[in-house]
């Protein structure tokens, strides 16, 4: 997919580059003194001659080493304010992206080097040094998270896309009439990819999405020469981290201005209504999540989500709890605890009243549930039926926000409309 020319490293080279740099600078001395006493004509010669010699030089040096980690600190090219798992730096005219975690307690970080499509055939790189070499800017592509789709259509490259494994479970709009059209191919499941109908659509990179590093299908497509850069957006523990993915994938289509205008944007936005939230005075409790298989699962303390309930000014029941994950409780037990709880927030894929009483009798002992203070975000689908939050939420930080304070502080928001989380019907 890539053609690059493998510089090995050659001390001996490095010796002789130096020794012409010295005879460079006594050349241009001697320039000097020949201009004050020597005929014209021979000035001429003898400066034609040290360019010749000056330009070989330069054509020699050797280009674009692999960067330190101080390199990569005195480079950075987007100055990330809140995203901890991957940086983005610049080597000359590469641009590389290195991930820290792409999945939890992964063993090794990944670099990607990006170069410009018009300078390929002149620049050298040493292609053992990196994960992956794409040419940029992409024009075909692959991505495997319905999370990833938004970021497209935010960067204005949704055409680029390709294919898709699953691509019923698409709901943003521009990326799903490009579906219908039959621009984007559905290629298999996210666990088992089909490689022959990948290779069909020549893609020159696959973003892909892993909780453990145990697809195998990203290696097998690897081994056909097609680029693989891991993404890790949801590993970051804060919403406005997870927002600033964006700037993961600008560098691959040369969007860098286009994510930086997109981000602050949202940043700005999600920071406002921060600050509108905490000048309130009053914090309403609030209890999160539902039953899943006689098991409820609640944001930990230190969650993304959790995050959320406190920047809205919310008093979190289990915000003293710890860990980023959730907690496993038994119904009994949130009862217990959270009976009394002012607003109830994201009652899993409940839409109504009746289905969660439905579901189980001891919901309707909840306050928030007799007060019908109950918020959901099932009730924002896309075309085929899908929740719009799970795929357009992590890079909208701001409308969940907005949504969150609407329910807790209805009276500081008073004209907006909610997006994801809207009263259970």
């Amino acid at each position: 997919m890539l053609e690059t020319k493998i510089r090995s490293k050659n001390k001996h080279s490095k010796e002789s580059a130096t020794i012409k740099d010295e005879i460079i600078v006594l050349l241009k001395k001697l320039q000097r003194l020949f201009m004050r006493f020597t005929n014209p004509f021979f000035c001429v010669l003898f400066a034609m001659v040290l360019c010749c010699f000056s330009c070989e030089n330069k054509e020699k040096q050797p280009q674009n080493e692999p960067l330190t980690t101080t390199q990569e600190a005195n480079n950075t090219t987007e100055n990330l304010r809140h995203a901890k798992k991957f940086s983005v730096a610049k080597n000359g005219d590469i641009t590389l992206i290195k991930v820290f975690s792409p999945w939890p307690n992964a063993e090794k970080d990944f670099t990607y080097a990006l170069i410009p499509r018009e300078k390929a055939a002149t620049i050298s790189i040493m292609k053992d040094a990196y994960d992956a070499i794409v040419l940029t800017p992409v024009e075909r592509i692959v991505v495997t998270s319905t999370t990833h789709i938004p970021i497209l259509e935010m960067l204005g490259v949704e055409e680029t896309l390709v294919g898709f494994p699953e691509t019923n479970y698409v709901s943003s709009e521009k990326t799903r009439a490009l579906i219908d059209a039959g621009n984007i191919k559905d290629i298999g499941l996210n666990e088992q990819i089909n490689i022959e109908l990948l290779i069909d659509l020549q893609p020159e990179l696959v973003i892909g999405f892993s909780i453990n590093n145990s697809n195998p299908t990203y290696k097998s497509i690897q081994k056909v020469n097609i680029p693989v850069a891991y993404n890790g957006d949801w590993t970051e523990e804060t919403p406005l981290g997870r927002a600033e993915w964006i700037h993961f994938f600008a560098p691959f289509f040369q969007k860098e201005a286009k994510a930086t205008e997109v981000f602050n944007s949202i940043e700005e936005n999600y920071l406002e209504a921060k600050q509108l939230a905490q000048k309130t005075t009053n914090s309403p409790s609030v209890l999160a999540g539902s039953l899943f298989k006689d098991v409820w699962y609640v944001p930990a303390g230190e969650s993304f989500q959790a995050q959320y309930l406190k920047d809205a000014n919310a008093d979190y029941i289990w915000a003293d709890s710890k860990g980023t994950g959730s907690l496993s409780l038994n119904i009994e037990t949130v009862l217990d605890k959270a009976a009394d709880a002012d607003v109830w927030i994201g009652p899993g894929s409940y839409k109504t009243y009746t289905a969660l009483e439905s579901a189980n009798a001891l919901y309707s002992k909840f306050k928030p549930f007799t007060e019908r203070n109950i918020y959901s975000a099932a009730n924002t689908v896309g075309e085929t039926g899908g929740m719009l939050y799970y795929e357009l939420a992590p890079v909208r930080p701001d409308i969940v926000l907005k949504d969150i304070i609407k329910a807790v502080h209805p009276e500081i928001l008073p004209e907006y409309q909610p997006y994801f989380f809207k009263p259970l019907q």
